[in-house]
């Protein structure tokens, strides 16, 4: 069966909180661009030691490749 992503936005990613949850992370990457470069980024992700997203402080975010943060647990 096809996944319906009209359902899927419609269901979660269209919530309020979810959405400041989103903002979050697009601000902490953000942040980390500006702090150490675009390039060190490519192919990165900006994990969030405490897992909370909407943590934006430098101190809460590190460069992770996309499959160590991607499976991280808890």
């Amino acid at each position: 069966m096809a996944r319906n992503y009209r359902k899927e936005y419609d269901n979660y990613q269209s919530k309020p909180e979810q959405r400041k949850r989103n903002d979050a992370r697009k601000k902490s990457r953000r942040k980390m661009v500006k702090a150490v470069g675009k390039s060190k980024l490519r192919g990165k992700d900006v994990d969030h030691k405490d897992r909370n997203p909407r943590n934006t402080a430098r101190k809460n975010l590190r460069i992770q490749t996309k499959r160590k943060n991607r499976s991280r647990n808890s």
